[in-house]
């Protein structure tokens, strides 16, 4: 019988294990077994991930993160309340001031020659006042002149009635002419005219004096009004010179001796830096147990390898939408769900020298709600 032969490629195939039987009745060798560290790793591995998941997930459950939040302060905006060109600058950018200093001046000429001019009006009232009141001493001298006459005239009266009646009792006799007796009636019907014009003397005279009076009250009025004007003037000059409001630095100034500027032109801006704060805008979803006096762990971008705490002063009325300038109306078109933020307030427990806030900086904010 002739024999098979074997084709080369199986003759020089090399079997699947190196250990494994090549010939036929002997058993092939099972593979070897992973080492036993290899799950001791693994389970050490899915214990700790567990572990971390689960300290992370109670950590959710107490706190509240966000990091939609900016270190806010006091920002003076320095405008001025005249107009007129600047004459000098005194501070730059940068630069710290207190409160009062000088930051610039404005020409004051045309503000001095409004209070020269409301000073010379002031004087003038004052003299209208003195003549009023000399008025008032003319008027009260004519009544006193009015009164004197009404006595004379009694006087007079007085006199010619008792001559009246002797003349009356010699006309009788025939002692006296006629003429005579006429004479004497008449004396007497012109002594009461007299009297009755020196009584209406008297009462013009004294309605001089009210009506001088009177001028003295308009007189007094009037310097009342100059005063103010006066006070005005000196005050519109006082605005000339710009005066720091508080203690902070100096920023983003846009004015140069020489700039002829408006009332109400920004010209620099005023950081305070007694006081800074941080607003955080947290999601409505995140507020149900939020409350004011709760701790908060601030984290700054500017210094990632420094802790700041602080606690929840206050929380917003509303939500920073409705402040927005064109707030959102839900009642027409297409409505779109948003999840709104609401503004809360954080300060700083303490307050650290050597790593300042400075208003704008970013900040991460976790609140501790339990």
């Amino acid at each position: 019988m002739a024999q098979t032969e074997t084709p080369p490629d199986v003759q020089n195939t090399p079997a699947p294990y190196p250990h494994a039987a090549t010939t036929e009745g002997e058993p092939m060798e099972e593979p070897k077994r992973r080492n036993p560290l290899f799950f001791i790793v693994l389970m050490v591995v899915l214990l700790a991930g567990g572990y971390y998941g689960w300290t992370r997930y109670q950590f959710a459950k107490a706190h509240e993160s966000t990091d939609d939040a900016q270190v806010e302060g006091d920002v003076f905006p320095i405008l001025p309340r005249v107009g007129g060109p600047v004459l000098e600058v005194k501070v730059v950018d940068n630069q710290p001031v207190k409160k009062g200093d000088v930051l610039a001046t404005l020409d004051p000429a045309d503000f001095q020659q409004r209070v020269n001019a409301a000073e010379a009006a002031l004087a003038a009232a004052q003299a209208q006042v003195a003549a009023a009141r000399a008025g008032v001493a003319t008027a009260q001298a004519s009544v006193r002149t009015a009164q004197t006459g009404i006595g004379v005239s009694e006087a007079n009266q007085a006199k010619l009635q008792k001559d009246l009646k002797r003349s009356t009792f010699l006309r009788q006799q025939d002692i006296i002419p006629q003429s005579e007796y006429d004479a004497v009636q008449a004396n007497l019907r012109a002594t009461s005219a007299q009297r009755a014009t020196a009584t209406d003397q008297v009462s013009v005279a004294r309605q001089q004096v009210l009506a001088a009076q009177q001028q003295i009250n308009v007189a007094q009025a009037v310097v009342k009004q100059r005063q103010a004007d006066l006070e005005n003037a000196k005050l519109q000059l006082s605005y000339t010179t710009l005066l720091a409001p508080g203690n902070g630095t100096v920023s983003k100034k846009n004015v140069q001796p020489g700039q002829v500027v408006a009332p109400g032109q920004q010209l620099m801006g005023l950081v305070s830096s007694n006081k800074t704060w941080v607003i955080a805008n947290f999601k409505e979803t995140q507020l149900e147990d939020m409350k004011v006096g709760q701790p908060v762990k601030l984290e700054v971008d500017a210094y990632p390898h420094q802790e700041f705490r602080g606690h929840i002063e206050s929380l917003s009325a509303a939500t920073g939408s409705r402040f927005a300038l064109l707030p959102p109306d839900n009642a027409s078109g297409n409505f779109v769900k948003v999840t709104q933020r609401v503004p809360v307030k954080i300060v700083l427990d303490n307050v650290d020298a050597q790593h300042p806030l400075r208003a704008g900086m970013s900040v991460n904010a976790v609140v501790r709600v339990q």
